[in-house]
């Protein structure tokens, strides 16, 4: 039944914070500093997401082939590659640390 609440409860605040979001006036949102911010912040969770799932396993910290496809996304982006050479320079970089770790 715990879960059930949680789901319910869940469901909504989510559903009051789309409200409040809808009730800001529309001059706060006109500000430079609320622009740059809502540009910026799903970028920044991107990332956190990314690292976090890259660096992870449960509880702990661990660097191993996934780093290293991180990295050749990294200098794909770096180079402004397109974005499905982004992806196969990340895949083929995992693949190789892999193949080659054993």
């Amino acid at each position: 039944m715990s879960v059930w609440i949680a789901i319910g409860a869940t469901a909504v605040g989510c559903y009051l914070v789309k409200l409040l979001g809808l009730l800001v006036p529309a001059g706060a949102l006109e500000h430079p500093l609320v622009k740059r911010l809502a540009a910026l912040l799903p970028v920044a969770l991107l990332a956190a997401l990314t690292a976090q799932q890259t660096f992870s396993t449960g509880q702990q910290l661990m660097l191993d082939a996934r780093g290293a496809g991180l990295a050749a996304a990294g200098l794909a982006l770096v180079l402004r590659a397109p974005f499905l050479v982004v992806v196969g320079a990340a895949m083929a970089a995992t693949a190789g640390v892999r193949a080659v770790a054993g």
